[in-house]
């Protein structure tokens, strides 16, 4: 059956979607609508592993094999804190430039024969469309127009971050913290082409306007991280600009959930449908598993009801392994003063640990040596992945209210 499809939002999710569907039907009738114009896109480099390679490549071969030819690698993670630093093996990861992955998926996209309309903003429902995919992230127009019809909450965490650029190529994926006169500063830090690495900066709300930062303009605010994090910049400069010319902002993360994911013909797809805190590196990765997960649904169930409604009930179950994480992950950075006095190799191992449910109630000196002897014992070990996944749903199951009644 030969359908219409309106994908509103140019970014990975929307573009991948479109190609799964293409490949699925080259009959299908896709079109990508994308506001701002081509290759203006905000954003240095996005990370991903292995596993999402592998469901890539089982999806579309061609795309995987550009993504990967295109990315750069690192096999460690590094941790410095004041004067001290670590370095430990770890699985691999792999960067490339959110720039360069868009160009790759619209290529293939356009190969396939789907049409991408750039400077085009759809902010109601197209009528001739038989499908249309809310794919234009947390601030998603459609989303918002039908909010009270999706359920959407969003809440605001502590810190503040702002994601920057730099000439830095980091060899690793790297973290460094520093200690200011009005609290601790830290950076993340990993590469995603042969000449840049992305640089996240965060911090507390009081350190955040104890060093001006809240009120500097950009060029004194950049300046101003540059002298704090000198020793891991190595005289590189971080990169303020977006693309448009635009400063970027001091912002809060903000969770977003929905209710439902699917109303009247439109579905939400990536960030317009869930946000996990960046501190996992996991975003693009679960967009696009997003769009694997609509693609087969679509595939699998004729009926359009029947098959947004397996897409929601898959993914709601597959992501709350990563939305547990992604909570944990971000408490563990507001509780920073409760691990950094750790000597720097145990602090970076329950840094390792972030997403455990167990570790904001367990003392961290106590927890590194119960983590360390799970290591070596089988029996404790597989508790501990029994636990982790089963803490997640019953968080999931107290949060969520009972229909029935």
């Amino acid at each position: 059956m030969c359908v219409k499809v309106v994908c509103v939002g140019g970014g990975p999710a929307g573009l991948y979607l479109a190609i799964l569907l293409k490949r699925q039907n080259p009959s299908h009738d896709i079109t990508v609508h994308e506001r701002a114009p081509e290759g203006s896109t905000y954003g240095w480099g996005v990370t991903y592993w292995q596993g999402l390679m592998d469901r890539l490549r089982a999806h579309d071969p061609e795309s995987a094999d550009a993504i990967a030819k295109n990315s750069v690698h690192w096999y460690e993670g590094v941790a410095h804190v004041r004067d001290m630093s670590t370095r430990q093996p770890g699985d691999q990861g792999s960067g490339i430039g959110r720039h360069r992955l868009l160009e790759l998926l619209a290529e293939r996209a356009r190969e396939l024969g789907v049409r991408l309309e750039f400077e085009s903003e759809i902010t109601q429902l197209p009528p001739e469309a038989d499908l249309v995919v809310a794919a234009d992230g947390i601030g998603s127009a459609l989303r918002t127009r039908y909010a009270d019809a999706f359920g959407t909450h969003v809440a605001h965490g502590r810190n503040h971050f702002l994601w920057l650029g730099t000439t830095k190529v980091f060899d690793a994926f790297t973290f460094a913290f520093v200690e200011t006169l009005h609290g601790w500063i830290w950076a993340y830090g990993y590469p995603y082409d042969t000449g840049h690495s992305t640089c996240v900066i965060e911090c507390s709300p009081e350190t955040l306007t104890g060093l001006g930062l809240h009120s500097a303009d950009e060029g004194d605010g950049l300046a101003l991280l540059e002298r704090l994090f000198a020793d891991l910049l190595d005289g590189h400069p971080l990169i303020g600009r977006a693309s448009d010319g635009t400063s970027v902002p001091w912002l809060n993360f903000r969770t977003l959930t929905n209710r439902t994911w699917h109303h009247d013909g439109l579905v939400l797809l990536g960030d317009a449908a869930h946000t996990t805190h960046y501190s996992i590196g996991a975003g693009t990765t679960l967009a696009l598993e997003d769009a694997m997960a609509l693609a087969t649904a679509l595939g699998e169930h004729p009926a359009l009801p029947d098959a947004l409604a397996a897409y929601e009930k898959r993914r709601r179950s597959e992501l709350l392994s990563a939305q547990s994480a992604a909570r944990y992950s971000a408490r563990w950075y507001e509780s920073l003063p409760r691990y950094i006095e750790l000597p720097p190799h145990r602090m970076f191992a329950l840094l390792g640990q972030r997403h455990s449910p167990l570790l904001p109630y367990v003392p961290p000196q106590l927890y590194y040596g119960l983590d360390k002897a799970a290591g070596q014992l089988g029996p404790l070990r597989r508790l501990k992945r029994w636990l982790g996944p089963r803490a997640a749903r019953a968080l999931h199951a107290a949060r969520t209210p009972d229909r029935s009644r």
